[in-house]
């Protein structure tokens, strides 16, 4: 503890340091050159003290650990494709709340801003689909335009999402919060006057493709006395990781939170929902009686009766109501159903690793000149990346392929037909054939190819069974629903140790 508590008063120094305020720390040496470090008299190779992340707006530390992974209840579909199976699930980062419709009209309102007179349509691709609130035999017609934008929704989490919006959502995001991060460390000042390829983006800055309006900056100290200023880079541990969506098992991992049922490295008591027992009603004294979350009781049963509405919610309800569970993450159960980042394959449980497993994996790089070095971002101010090539991924050990989503499951080594000849072929081809069963008399109808994205977690439409976080369901990655939304998560830096 106090090897720890040393730590952070040496980062606590160098912090002090590296934001330019005057400070009495002792400076650090190599321990195996002995030459010091951040001394721009002898090169200035510098190294930052910051050992840990701060944790980024809206988001609350997930301490990992094992759990076991899968379904709590028996299988009303009979798809069986949530065997139980115990997995470790690293620490990690995940919105208290599900993203709410304020959240996202703020991300529309930037992308109006900065790319509405020359792209409208990345503000167009961007905007929900509030269609998805028509039915053949309903009258909802009044949500197609209140929903989203009226002010009493404002708190609401957002629907009419697609899977690729949502991680559009997150990368914007991400680019938004490291620009303040450099605003509050003093290297930027504020520009209210980004447009097109001028504006923020992280990983154009770390490339030095965009400088921004420069305040204090970042000393150089590679250069002469250290007068020169630069970009601040990653290993300054100013800058945060990429919000994306939670994977499958991280999500499920925080939905149940065991960390309150635990007792000495024992799981002292499963969980079928994302709170104790299996009960849907509080036993919470003052609300005794009361739903644990926002869910459809029963045929024609969305809310209770007039004068004792039970959930209080006939549709959504506001973004962190009813309790948190042990974590402090709101509507893990209920609400709307979530996004998550997997691939969906009935059988991925047993194909995935037992260390963040995850399906889905495309692994990529950013795009270079002819000369080697990062090619030129595009009109829209992003550094462009593609595919790793097969040439490359070839040589490897640890994957042969960029494309990994269907490894094991629907690639070329796991196809049902045995007379492939060229493994260069789209990956997609052999998906399709390994679930579509088409035939010339019978064309294939599977829902199940490269592009259907797993969702999580029970909505206000559904019955209490898809309330459990071991339970599945997928959808095609650019369709969407008024029952499902989404919430960001971020890698964990460093420390395993929730703060």
């Amino acid at each position: 503890m106090k090897f720890r508590i040393a730590l952070k008063a040496v980062a606590a120094c160098l912090m002090a340091e590296l934001l330019f305020t005057s400070t009495s720390c002792p400076k650090q040496t190599s321990r195996t050159t002995g030459w010091a470090y951040n001394d721009p008299n002898n090169g200035g190779f510098e190294v930052a003290a910051i050992n840990d992340q701060q944790i980024g707006p809206g988001l609350i530390a997930i301490e990992g650990g094992t759990f076991v992974m899968g379904g709590t209840t028996d299988n009303l579909t009979y798809s069986w494709d949530n065997v139980p199976r115990k997995v470790t699930i690293p620490s990690f980062l995940m919105d208290r709340t599900e993203v709410s419709n304020v959240d996202y009209l703020e991300y529309i309102y930037w992308l109006n801003r900065v790319y509405g007179q020359n792209y409208p349509m990345a503000v167009r691709n961007a905007l929900p689909d509030t269609l998805v609130w028509r039915g053949r035999m309903t009258y909802n017609e009044p949500m197609i335009e209140i929903y989203f934008r009226h002010p009493a929704y404002s708190d609401y989490p957002v629907v009419g999402v697609t899977w690729v919006q949502a991680n559009d959502y997150c990368s914007w995001r991400t680019d938004r919060v490291n620009e303040l991060m450099l605003i509050k460390s003093g290297v930027l000042d504020w520009d209210p006057n980004q447009q097109d390829e001028e504006n923020f983006n992280t990983d154009a800055y770390l490339a030095g493709q965009y400088i921004g309006n420069v305040k204090n900056g970042k000393k150089d100290l590679s250069k002469q006395n250290g007068e020169g200023i630069r970009n601040v880079n990653m290993s300054d541990g100013i800058l945060l990781p990429s919000y994306r969506l939670p994977t499958e098992a991280e999500w499920e991992y925080a939905a149940v939170g065991l960390i309150g049922n635990t007792y000495n490295d024992i799981i002292a008591q499963r969980k079928v929902y994302p709170w104790n027992g299996d009960g849907l009603r509080t036993d919470n004294k003052k609300y005794r009686g009361s739903f644990m979350a926002n869910f459809k009781m029963g045929p024609g049963n969305y809310m209770g009766v007039a004068g004792n509405l039970n959930d209080g919610a006939a549709l959504p309800a506001p973004v962190g109501s009813y309790w948190p569970n042990d974590y402090g993450l709101y509507n893990m159960a209920g609400n709307v159903s979530e996004w998550v980042g997997d691939v969906y394959r009935p059988l991925t449980f047993e194909d995935v690793a037992d260390y963040s497993p995850f399906r889905g994996n495309v692994f990529t790089q950013k795009v270079l000149d002819e000369d080697g070095f990062i090619a030129q971002k595009d009109s829209l101010g992003r550094i462009r990346r593609e595919p790793i090539p097969q040439e490359q991924a070839a040589k490897r050990q640890n994957y042969r392929t960029s494309f990994n989503s269907n490894y094991a499951d629907g690639d070329y080594m796991s196809s049902i037909r045995s007379n492939w000849t060229d493994t260069q072929e789209d990956q997609s081809t052999f998906t399709k054939d390994m679930y579509d069963y088409a035939t010339n008399d019978s064309p294939g109808t599977t829902l199940i190819s490269d592009e259907s994205r797993v969702y999580k977690g029970g909505s206000w439409a559904d019955g209490p069974y898809y309330l459990s976080p071991g339970t599945r369901r997928y959808l095609n990655q650019n369709q969407s629903s008024a029952s499902i939304g989404f919430r960001c998560a971020m890698n964990k830096v460093g420390s395993s140790f929730a703060k």
